[in-house]
């Protein structure tokens, strides 16, 4: 005997099987998924041309690279297969034109919550100072539900971060 609520007529809660780590695992993946595609949507509105950045900072050789491809693991295959084409790291690259021959290339980072890692942060700047990127955008979403919010990297973290 229930009614609507999550509660028996006693009072007494209804427990819900809690999720396993995959089914939670894929639950993130897919909103994170659709947030990055609201966020690329969001540019595109704006006027930026906006791809997916394939390229990443080693932070041992101070070098940008190819970025490696994400797997899991398949139990019924028995195998690692592919979730994305890549893991580059900013998430977009979007450039806009500003003058009659110049363009502004910004890369954007997507994140849910809006805070990098240290990693993270050092590849900010390691891309700001050496001029790939004029700068760095993180993409949070905002208090209000259905909106983005954009973070300048510097504003954020400052300069100090600017020196490696």
């Amino acid at each position: 005997m229930m009614n609507m609520g999550g509660k028996r007529k006693d009072n007494s809660v209804i427990n819900k099987p809690k999720k396993t780590k995959s089914q939670q695992g894929k639950l993130n993946r897919a909103a994170g998924a659709r947030f990055e595609l609201k966020v690329r949507g969001k540019l595109e509105e704006d006027g930026w041309i906006i791809d997916k950045w394939t390229k990443n900072v080693d932070l041992k050789e101070r070098k940008l690279i190819p970025a490696k491809p994400k797997f899991v693991f398949n139990p019924q295959l028995k195998r690692r297969i592919p979730i994305g084409m890549s893991s580059g790291f900013p998430d977009f690259i979007a450039f806009k034109k500003i003058g009659k021959e110049s363009y502004d290339v910004i890369g954007v980072e997507v994140k849910g919550d809006g805070w990098l890692d240290k990693s993270e942060k050092e590849k900010c700047a390691w891309y700001l100072q050496n001029k790939v990127f004029s700068q760095i955008w993180i993409a949070k979403k905002a208090e209000k539900r259905g909106q983005v919010e954009y973070i300048d990297f510097v504003e954020k973290y400052g300069d100090k971060h600017n020196k490696t």
